[in-house]
C-alpha cells in the first residue's frame, strides 16, 4: 500500500518539498493546516509518517512541536534540512505597487520583514500557510493580494514572482523531522534526540553534559522546556551525534541512572553533514 505522508500546509508548501524529497515527487499527502492536526493524523494511523518543521536557522526552535512529539509519543525516524527561499507571488501581470496586502505564515513574514520595511504601502497579514494563500489568490483571482511562498507554489498555482528571494538572510534553512508512532529499528544510525528531566542538585546538568562528552557524543542541540506540572522545573531536549552506536548505548545507560526520567525521542541518520 502506498504510504500517505501528513504535512503542515498544502501542496507547494515547504513541508511538501521535504516530503517529495524524502518520499518521491508523487507522494500521497494528507494536507493539514496545523501541527496539531498533523500529529492527530499520525497518531490515528490515518497516515504512515508525518513531516514536521522543528527549527529554523534564523527564528530558532519551534518549541510547541517538541511538546507535541513528546506528549503524543511520536518517534523521529529521519531528518532533512532545506534552504528556505521566499518569493513574493501574485496574479500574473501584478507589479509590487499594485499590492495593498500580503498574507503568509507568521514565520515567513518574520523572515522577510526587512524587505517589507521598504514597502510601507503593503499591509502584512498573518495566515495559516504559505502555499494556501497562493492557492487562494489563484482560485479566487484576488487582485491586490500577495503571498510569500516557494517557487514550487508559484508553478503549481500559476502565479507570477513579483519579487524573488525576499528573505532577509540568504542562508535561511529549516530542519524538518519525519515522525512515526513506532521507533526506528535500523542500526544504521548516528544521531539521536533525547529528553531528560533532572533534579535541582547543583551541577546536575553539567554532570550529564560531561557524560555525553566522555562517551564521545557530540551535543548538537539543547532546548529546555518547563515541566508544566512542577513550576520552575525543566526538561531538556538534546540532539547528539556519534561515530559508533556503542558510544550512544553506553551514554543512554548512564543517563538512565543520572536523570529523574529519560526518553529517547528518536534515532536516525544525521543529514546536516552527511
Amino acid at each position: 500500500m502506498e504510504p500517505i505522508i501528513a504535512i503542515q500546509g498544502i501542496r507547494g508548501s515547504y513541508h511538501h518539498e521535504v516530503a517529495a524529497q524524502l518520499f518521491g515527487a508523487a507522494v500521497a499527502l494528507d494536507e493539514c493546516l496545523s501541527f496539531d492536526a498533523l500529529v492527530a493524523s499520525v497518531t490515528s494511523g490515518a497516515v504512515s509518517h508525518g513531516v514536521m518543521a522543528l527549527e529554523n536557522s534564523i527564528a530558532g526552535s519551534i518549541i510547541p512541536n517538541y511538546a507535541l512529539m513528546d506528549k503524543n509519543d511520536l518517534h523521529i525516524v529521519a531528518e532533512a534540512y532545506i534552504r528556505i527561499e521566499h518569493q513574493l507571488l501574485a496574479l500574473p501581470g501584478t507589479k509590487i505597487e499594485d499590492l495593498t496586502e500580503v498574507a503568509s505564515h507568521p514565520m515567513a513574514l518574520l523572515q522577510c520583514k526587512d524587505f517589507f520595511a521598504n514597502q510601507p504601502h503593503i499591509k502584512l497579514i498573518e495566515d495559516a500557510d504559505t502555499a494556501e494563500v497562493a492557492q487562494r489568490i489563484a482560485e479566487k483571482h484576488i487582485s491586490g493580494l500577495g503571498a510569500i511562498a516557494s517557487k514550487t507554489a508559484a508553478q503549481l498555482y500559476g502565479l507570477d514572482i513579483v519579487a524573488p528571494n525576499i528573505h532577509s538572510i540568504a542562508n535561511n534553512a529549516t530542519r524538518f523531522v519525519v515522525v512515526k508512532t513506532a521507533a526506528n529499528t535500523s542500526e544504521d544510525i548516528d544521531k539521536a534526540s533525547i529528553k531528560f528531566v533532572l533534579d535541582h542538585k547543583r551541577g546536575s546538568l553539567a554532570a550529564v553534559l560531561n557524560v555525553l562528552g566522555d562517551c564521545k557524543l557530540n551535543l548538537t542541540k539543547i532546548q529546555s522546556m518547563p515541566v508544566v506540572e512542577t513550576p520552575w522545573k525543566y526538561s531538556f531536549f538534546v540532539d547528539v551525534t556519534f561515530d559508533e552506536v556503542a558510544f550512544y548505548t553506553k551514554a543512554v545507560q548512564l543517563l538512565e541512572i543520572m536523570t529523574e526520567s529519560l526518553k529517547v525521542l528518536g534515532t536516525y541518520k544525521n543529514q546536516l553533514h552527511a
